[in-house]
């Protein structure tokens, strides 16, 4: 894969629509509501020797941050964590029972919310659990890690996570800059940042994600430039660098945020084109969608040997896993099932105390589906795709079954972002920054679809 990355702020602008991230196909918004849990139950059942990721969602916050749009509870009560804690425990063991067997976990994220809102003995309680049920992968491609707010650490946090088993931490910073802090309410000083970067490091974590959100508050390129050059200083492993979307009237904190302070549609076009020069020069490997990664990590790696996958954690090296949500609003995929917890905590729990698993939207695909997934996540992984391999893995002439969606892409192959030729599709040099666009024409899903629902790309 090529590692240069052409910056047209013409063309982006072009094509800067509205789209999914695409950690699923079909995507989220396609979930239906369901009336019983026997379609989860069915999948879990299946006997399957595939290994298994695990996501446990953690929804409590002690702050409000005011750009946030995840599922979360705000408090400063710490016992509220304890009911939810012994239904979460409810929750695992039903569907660790109806998966049966010794499947190997290769991959757990604690995700949130704040994890780090349990406190120390509850999280060891939490991971002694889980290795009481399953089994957990010693290899060294094992994946475990969480979610980090830097000001709800402890001081032997980090050193018992580390002692717990998991091997990478993600940090939410967002940004440096002290007027930005406190315009999204997270103010976090970058002496804080450092000394946890530092601390992560001597304790041996194998890799360090920091994620930064460009659009915010008060940001410009210059001041968004003083934060690219602390955290390059810091050399976190990997880099997330989030479009802001400010949807005020969908996430209710963000009505904190005046739009007056937002910079403008060119500027923080600008500010993303700068970060993308910047990191760049300063070594790191653009993975794709905001992701970027040093050449030696095990994304960057696996990119390279064309084994890179993408999942509702984002980009992975373990997408080949079942993956088996936990807690309020998690997200399962297990075979050709995508199912989704209730999003309330009440329903959560009484689905529970019922006995039940807490299911609320599920989507089954059927053929037409994972062809596209396959596409889709072809594109996104890999910017290419092969027509031999789609005949032969879905048993169909591509050419002529997307004839169509192939159509829709001529647009963007007069443009030079996308090339067609006998052997498939391919994203070139010009169109990585606009692969959900190309990705898009083979979703029929969106040909008619209400685009407010999701953020622009760029």
């Amino acid at each position: 894969m090529s590692e240069h990355l052409i910056w047209d702020p013409l063309m982006i602008q072009r094509y800067n629509t509205a789209g999914p991230r695409y950690t699923s196909f079909p995507t989220a918004v396609e979930f239906r509501n369901v009336d019983s849990d026997q379609l989860e139950r069915n999948a879990l059942c299946t006997p399957s020797h595939t290994p298994l990721s695990l996501y446990l969602h953690i929804p409590f916050c002690t702050h409000v941050c005011y750009y946030c749009g995840c599922n979360k509870i705000v408090t400063k009560n710490k016992g509220r964590s304890i009911p939810y804690l012994e239904h979460l425990k409810t929750e695992i063991r039903m569907k660790h029972a109806l998966l049966g067997g010794s499947r190997s976990v290769e991959q757990l994220h604690l995700g949130g919310g704040t994890p780090t809102f349990l406190s120390d003995d509850q999280l060891t309680d939490l991971m002694e659990f889980l290795r009481n049920l399953f089994t957990f992968s010693t290899a060294e491609t094992a994946d475990y890690s969480i979610e980090i707010d830097p000001r709800e650490l402890r001081p032997n946090t980090l050193k018992r996570l580390r002692e717990l088993g998991f091997n990478r931490l993600s940090y939410g910073v967002q940004d440096l800059d002290e007027r930005v802090q406190a315009a999204v309410n997270r103010v976090q000083p970058e002496s804080m940042i450092r000394a946890v970067m530092i601390e992560a490091r001597e304790l041996g974590f194998r890799s360090i994600n920091i994620d930064l959100i460009y659009g915010l508050p008060h940001q410009s390129v210059e001041s968004f430039d003083k934060t690219l050059d602390a955290i390059i200083d810091m050399r976190p492993d990997r880099l997330s660098i989030f479009n802001y979307a400010h949807l005020p009237q969908r996430f209710m904190p963000q009505r904190r945020i005046s739009e007056d302070d937002l910079p403008s549609a060119q500027e923080k076009l600008q500010i993303f084109g700068h970060a993308i020069s910047k990191l760049d020069d300063a070594g790191y490997h653009y993975v794709g969608m905001d992701h970027f990664a040093l050449p030696d990590d095990e994304l960057a790696i696996a990119q390279r040997d064309g084994k890179l996958h993408r999942n509702f954690q984002g980009y992975t090296t373990h997408g080949d896993c079942d993956l088996i949500g936990f807690g309020v609003s998690s997200i399962s995929q297990v075979g050709d099932l995508y199912s989704q917890n209730a999003v309330s905590l009440e329903d959560w729990q009484e689905a529970l105390e019922n006995g039940g698993l807490p299911l609320s939207k599920a989507c089954k695909t059927n053929a037409d589906d994972r062809l596209r997934r396959d596409i889709i996540m072809g594109l996104l992984c890999h910017l290419d795709i092969r027509f031999n391999e789609l005949d032969q893995q879905h048993n169909i002439d591509s050419r002529t079954y997307l004839r169509q969606d192939l159509a829709r892409l001529q647009p963007m192959c007069d443009d030079g972002l996308v090339n067609i030729d006998e052997h498939g599709v391919q994203i070139t040099d010009s169109g990585r920054l606009l692969v959900r666009h190309a990705c898009m024409a083979f979703d029929p899903y969106r040909q008619q679809d209400d685009q407010t629902r999701f953020s622009k790309a760029i």
